[in-house]
């Protein structure tokens, strides 16, 4: 089909659409593209059968477009040049338009100057939509979103054998600033061909935009944020330039979707300690107390994770002084509650109310899912307060059989039950008198025991079993459980008074899965363990990616695996539990291959699919003089499948290996 042919047909495609489809079975237009189609009939008055010579500017009005960017050009020139040494050897020419279509930069070879020039890939080339038509950088500006143009999208016939990709760029306010833009002589008739260009165009788009946003801003702070603490410092996504008191002056594209998503959208009146559910101490203090830099935060009303860093302004004496009077108020140190997170906003929270209910008598409830720490949270309270060298007495209110709870609890006295100790027995709450009783699960403790807990926090008084008088006790009560003690309560199974004897405070305990700090969780309890062992990084990344539905007991349970079966002083991810494998690979790891790697057998006439696995696998063993490695690497499994193979066949290693 001849050039003509194409044009006529493309003529005849946009007169006939009717703003739904197009009447040319082989071409629909994306909505975007139709939306431009319309507006260029019916509001500009353009003629697609009537193509338009390329529109370039006289040298006087280039330099009038120039002057009125000339800050922005300076940021952008360094990412231009950058993005065209990625693209021309692969025919694109790039442009940089100002918001109103007016090419003030561009870049391509000087081979294919003519061509270029009259197809108006050119500088002071006029890309409006209002003259071009539709088209990558015009459409572009009026849409205010990155797309491609590809051949027979623009309205233009002339322009039907271009493509061009473009991506807006916003000044701080959220105002069009300019267009990104790749165009290409020659393409692939196919438009997905250009999904990368896209991908390219607004990474460096975004790259432009940030770099002007921290050359207008460089005089306030800039917080900047991403979902991955290692790349926040190269690549943060979300910018936002702030005032002394924590308000948000401006943000980039990125953070102010980010502040329209949370229906924060009136500048400068949010508060980024609000957005990100801190105290404004915590933000300031990044560059003067976290070891990196960084610090993690909770996005307001979700359960998402931010790690944030500060630039700090260039020469700004009043910001100086400002945060030297927050930092006047530094948080006290206390090392048995600062060891139990790094820093996880959520554990930032509870630690912190945790120092100040310390010294005080005050009755703490502390809520989180099973594994979470609670008891050590509870320990770490007691250690950490003026009743840290008298008793910390640990009840399992679950684990406790319900016939024996009220002696264990009150205790009694001589001669109470046939079979009972000859001088009584001092219960639990009376041996935590003058420290601290920890009741954990409290949400499983029998109802009317329930009633006499009450008496005791009430009246400071324990009545054991048996007695005719009541002995004083000076306790201080820390209860922990993982039920919804409000529903329980509404159920009927749990008392209210007792629930708001229990409740001075309040402290929550994210779930491992939620916590920011899982690295640091993670060497701090291996050292415990081991402090020889060193995690491969292979195996970190799986311990990272794993869901942890037993949270911090779970964890703890995997690294004991892992250190036991580990041979040397090195933690890879074979050496952990099977569930890891299932996780990742959604499948369970084989055992048996199907064509085993030329194994010699103690019987050579017996075939391993033949045989049973128990007698296979021993054979193995005998084999590789029980080396576990040897024979894990012969089947092409996993270490720790083979010491689950080995439990489940009670195949014993001989004590003499």
């Amino acid at each position: 089909m001849t050039n003509t042919s194409q044009q006529r047909r493309h003529i005849d495609t946009i007169l006939r659409y009717d703003g739904r489809r197009a009447l040319d079975k082989h071409y629909f237009p994306h909505e975007l593209i139709g939306r431009s189609w319309q507006r260029c009939l019916s509001e500009y008055g353009l003629d697609p059968s009537q193509p338009r010579p390329a529109r370039i500017v006289t040298h006087q009005i280039l330099r009038e477009h120039q002057d009125s960017v000339d800050e922005f050009l300076n940021v952008a020139r360094a990412g231009v040049e950058q993005l065209y040494t990625q693209i021309a050897g692969l025919g694109y020419v790039l442009l940089l338009s100002d918001y109103r279509g007016i090419t003030v930069q561009f870049l391509g070879s000087k081979n294919d100057d003519e061509r270029l020039h009259r197809a108006g890939l050119y500088l002071g080339a006029d890309w409006s939509e209002q003259y071009a038509g539709t088209c990558a950088v015009g459409t572009c500006i009026h849409e205010q979103q990155a797309l491609t143009c590809h051949r027979v999208d623009h309205f233009d016939s002339s322009h039907i054998g271009l493509t061009c990709t473009a991506a807006p760029i916003k000044d701080p306010s959220g105002q069009l600033l300019a267009v990104l833009d790749i165009s290409a002589l020659d393409s692939s008739q196919t438009p997905d061909s250009q999904n990368f260009a896209l991908h390219l165009t607004q990474l460096y788009a975004r790259l432009i935009e940030d770099a002007y946003f921290l050359r207008r801003h460089r005089r306030s702070l800039i917080f900047k944020c991403d979902q991955s603490r290692e790349l926040v410092q190269v690549n943060g996504q979300f910018l936002f330039a702030l005032s002394e008191e924590g308000e948000v002056l401006a943000a980039n594209t990125a953070g102010r979707r980010l502040l329209s998503q949370c229906h924060l959208i009136n500048l400068p009146t949010v508060s980024l300690p609000t957005l990100l559910e801190c105290q404004w101490r915590d933000i300031v203090a990044i560059n003067y107390e976290s070891k990196d830099g960084i610090r993690a935060f909770r996005l307001s009303g979700t359960q998402q994770t931010l790690f944030g860093m500060l630039i700090e302004p260039i020469i700004n004496v009043s910001y100086q002084s400002h945060v030297s009077k927050i930092l006047t108020t530094q948080e006290e140190v206390v090392p048995q509650l600062d060891d139990l997170s790094a820093d996880d906003p959520a554990m930032r929270k509870t630690i912190s109310l945790a120092k100040r209910l310390r010294h005080r008598d005050i009755n703490v409830l502390i809520l989180g899912e099973t594994g979470t720490g609670k008891e050590v949270l509870a320990r770490a309270i007691h250690d950490s307060s003026h009743r840290a060298t008298s008793p910390f007495i640990a009840v399992n209110c679950a684990a406790i059989p319900e016939s024996l709870i009220e002696s264990e609890l009150f205790g009694y006295v001589p001669g109470t039950f046939t079979g009972g100790r000859a001088k009584g027995a001092k219960g639990l709450i009376q041996q935590a008198s003058s420290g601290t009783l920890f009741l954990d699960e409290i949400g499983d403790m029998p109802l009317h025991l329930q009633t006499r807990l009450l008496r005791v926090l009430a009246e400071r008084q324990v009545m054991p079993l048996g007695a005719q008088q009541a002995i004083d006790v000076d306790i201080r009560v820390l209860a922990a459980t993982h039920c919804n003690l409000t529903q329980l309560i509404k159920e009927g199974h749990f008392r209210e008074d007792l629930f708001y004897r229990l409740n001075g405070a309040t402290l929550n305990l994210p779930t491992l899965k939620a916590r920011a700090d899982k690295s640091y969780l993670i060497q701090m309890l291996l050292k415990k363990i081991n402090p020889v062992v060193r995690l491969r990084a292979d195996a970190m990344s799986a311990l990272l990616a794993y869901e942890w539905p037993g949270n911090i007991r779970q964890l703890v349970n995997t690294l004991t695996f892992a250190e036991a079966i580990c041979e040397t002083d090195e933690i890879s991810i074979q050496h952990l539990p099977e569930e890891f494998f299932v996780q990742q690979y959604d499948v369970a790891e084989p055992f048996i291959p199907i064509q085993p790697v030329a194994p010699t057998y103690a019987n050579p006439q017996k075939s391993p699919i033949d045989d049973s696995e128990q007698r296979y696998l021993l054979d193995l063993l005998r084999q590789q003089c029980w080396n576990i490695s040897s024979v894990a690497k012969q089947l092409g499994v996993s270490r720790p499948t083979i010491y689950r193979r080995m439990k489940k066949h009670q195949i014993v290693q001989p004590k003499n290996r």
